[in-house]
């Protein structure tokens, strides 16, 4: 089995990871981590994901010898548990969202002494789209313009989505495009559509667990490519998939593309 540390284990994905961990044969929960503070620490994390009493309590501590540390918290937390990983040789497995270009340097550069798999987004459909999205926009060239939406739950912190950003990226590497100078985030009064930017909206409703759609329009046609998640778990499927496969690897960064064998 597979020993495994979850950080934010009190939250929605760090529940839906040790729900599922606990169920499978796979994966042995050692760790389950919060914030100092938090109202969840010392309950047991089966408790709180709703399988039953596990026998392992919260803490704001990493203890015990995981081989791979979950994390699906914040950049801040992200990063202050890298450096912990990093002396201990405890892999990661990534998925925190909104980390800036200095989180991502730091996490590359951790990354030459420990294996990494960063991903905003760690479902199958999507990172098959992000595999396909380079050839449609290279196959459909400048004439057509490209507009992002995405859509997530009212809780969500970050906007626009990590995801909206990777497939907007994965466009722009594509198209000999920065990402910087080309994303627009929204629009208002009077602001004509420029040559080759990006539009990227992100819409926050209710309990959606996250929808993606990403537009190509010329002046005769439109091509929309959409994914939907129907629940959490298919994240936190993911994720485990990667956990069960990192810990074998050599330091370094890899991505869901590495995991599925479509690099």
């Amino acid at each position: 089995m597979v020993k495994i540390a979850i950080a934010g284990a009190a939250g929605r994905m760090g529940r839906q990871i040790a729900a599922l961990a606990i169920e499978s044969e796979q994966f042995d929960i050692v760790c389950a981590l919060e914030a100092p503070g938090h109202e969840a620490l010392g309950k047991d994390v089966g408790e709180l994901a709703g399988v039953g009493a596990f026998g392992v309590k919260l803490t704001a501590e990493l203890t015990g010898q995981p081989r791979v540390l979950l994390d699906f918290t914040c950049p801040e937390a992200t990063l202050s548990r890298l450096d912990v990983c990093r002396r201990r040789r405890i892999a990661m497995v990534i998925g925190t969202t909104g980390l800036s270009e200095s989180h991502l340097a730091a996490v590359a550069d951790a990354a030459r002494d420990i294996p990494i798999l960063q991903s905003a987004n760690m479902s199958v459909g999507i990172n098959v789209l992000l595999k396909i999205l380079p050839q449609v926009a290279r196959a459909l060239g400048s004439e057509f313009d490209i507009e992002i939406s995405e859509t997530h739950h009212r809780f969500k912190k970050d906007a626009p989505s990590g995801t909206a950003i990777m497939l907007a990226k994965a466009i722009c590497a594509a198209t000999g495009k920065e990402y910087a100078q080309t994303a627009i985030f929204g629009r208002g009064g009077q602001c004509p559509r420029k040559p080759g930017e990006i539009g990227m909206h992100a819409l926050r409703l209710g309990d959606t667990v996250g929808e993606h759609t990403v537009y190509f329009g010329s002046l005769g046609e439109t091509l929309s490519i959409r994914h939907s998640a129907h629940a959490r778990e298919m994240f936190a499927r993911g994720a485990l998939k990667a956990a069960a496969w990192l810990p074998t690897q050599k330091p370094g960064l890899y991505s869901m593309f590495d995991v599925l064998g479509i690099s």
